[in-house]
């Protein structure tokens, strides 16, 4: 269900549409009375959904998956609407949220325990029970996808959910709430639209069990810290600053594409976006013109969607700016253009630092900060350093460059000669500040699940 009632204009979450500024809509967050009355809810509705049988909840996910493959150009719309995320990559948005549905209905069923090496006549073994009360707290940069992995995990292990959707697309999320929650039995899943402090309420009460976050470092870490104190688990992605290492021995024009497929895509609104970039001196001049030519074409094609809001976009262009203050150049973009929305172009910087704040920090926007490095170790150790352990990419054609990289980079996922891709299933553990715990994959099963050992052994009979 989604939990709401009427309020004062002032409170209500208002949304503008990024590409023009027009309104999009007006919606009441959740009080704390409610953030109370979907705990108690949610509480009182996990044992009835534990006792369903994991085939079955699987088979409602598999319905969840139906819902939203009928319900897919609504929801990309809005998506488009309250993001400016190209209609495109929200349709593709929405198939990939349906996929993991789909996914984890047949995974859940399959998850089991171990049976254990006991006496003969006694027997060992472990079960993997629910948590009990989750609540996910999802982002705005691709918000059904994420939110299905982290519903359909919790959802098919056991545990009833209170879902907060990001306030940067709150139609999308409550909408995707009605169409999910008519699935599964009542206050299962429960959606609350609200901002940081509907969330903050949701982390302190004391009856969660299981907290799942994808968002900014800041907040993830507020979150583990009051977790300490309510004791509840902690699954958090969190922000990153993904380097790319380029060799000397790639093609510098491919070597191109592939940093602005990570750089621009989504306008740069990707947690595993290219953040930095480290190129051998050696093809560094043609590795340039190739780049801000890609750089280009995005900007004067329109190939690239608006930043989700100003905020957005004034913390993307305070970056930019230091770093041009601090010596850098921009060769393509850097400026905020005139007219409505919240667009940024295609930003190309060159002779970037390390000391630079759009070399230390999450962009998250369509940038390509670029520093020229004299040889594969120094681009390796730079790309080492810094608060963050989401990802990282190499290019080389040198499998013990490829080998020595692995073995350097403290992230999660290390990606070699491709900025995306890799099979499904490979749940990666995100490291420092970017996060703690499995997000997806089989393994986050197990994060919304406890493991309990079981002795039966054999009782003396009544004489």
């Amino acid at each position: 269900m989604t939990i709401q009632d009427t309020r004062d204009a002032a409170s209500l979450i208002t949304v503008l549409d990024p590409r023009d500024g027009s309104l999009v809509g007006r919606l009441e967050p959740a009080t704390r009375e409610d953030v109370a009355a979907a705990v108690r809810a949610s509480r009182a509705a996990q044992p009835g959904w534990e006792d369903v049988s994991p085939e079955q909840r699987g088979q409602l996910l598999g319905a969840a998956a139906n819902a939203l493959h009928d319900h897919l150009d609504e929801l990309a719309e809005l998506n488009l609407r309250e993001t400016g995320k190209p209609i495109d990559d929200a349709r593709g948005g929405v198939e990939a949220g349906a996929g993991t549905l789909a996914q984890y209905a047949e995974l859940g069923p399959l998850q089991r325990g171990h049976s254990l090496r006991g006496g003969r006549l006694a027997a060992d073994y472990t079960i993997a029970e629910p948590r009990g009360v989750a609540v996910a707290l999802t982002p705005w940069n691709d918000p059904v996808a994420v939110a299905a992995g982290l519903l359909g995990a919790a959802l098919v292990t056991g545990n009833t959910v209170i879902h907060k959707p990001s306030e940067r697309c709150p139609h999308l999320g409550a909408r995707l709430g009605e169409i999910l929650a008519e699935v599964f039995p009542p206050d299962v899943l429960i959606t609350l639209t609200g901002g940081g402090e509907t969330g903050e309420l949701l982390t302190h009460e004391p009856d969660v069990d299981v907290v799942a976050h994808v968002g900014s470092s800041a907040t993830g870490e507020r979150i583990a810290r009051t977790a300490a104190l309510t004791r509840a688990h902690v699954i958090r992605e969190n922000g990153g600053n993904d380097p790319l290492v380029i060799d000397n021995d790639v093609d510098p024009r491919w070597a191109a594409a592939q940093a602005a497929l990570g750089s621009f895509a989504n306008a740069g609104q990707i947690c595993t976006s290219v953040e930095r970039i480290y190129v051998h001196r050696a093809i560094a001049d043609e590795f340039r013109e190739a780049l801000v030519a890609e750089a280009r074409e995005r900007n004067e094609q329109r190939l690239i969607g608006p930043l989700v809001d100003h905020r957005m976009r004034d913390e993307v262009h305070a970056q930019v700016s230091h770093a041009l203050a601090s010596g850098a150049t921009a060769l393509c973009g850097g400026e905020v253009p005139d007219g409505p929305g919240s667009w940024y172009p295609a930003t190309v910087l060159w002779d970037c630092t390390p000391d630079m704040t759009v070399m230390t920090e999450e962009t998250f926007g369509p940038v390509a900060p670029v520093q020229v490095v004299d040889d594969f170790d120094e681009g390796l150790r730079l790309a080492a350093e810094g608060r963050y352990g989401l990802a990282a990419t190499v290019l080389t054609n040198r499998i013990d460059h490829a080998n020595r990289a692995v073995a350097a980079l403290r992230v999660g996922t290390v990606k070699v000669n491709g900025v995306f891709g890799g099979a499904p299933g490979g749940a990666a553990q995100p490291r420092r500040d970017s996060g703690d715990g499995f997000g997806y994959g089989p393994e986050l099963l197990d994060e919304f699940t406890q493991v309990k050992v079981v002795h039966i052994g054999v009782g003396e009979a009544r004489s």
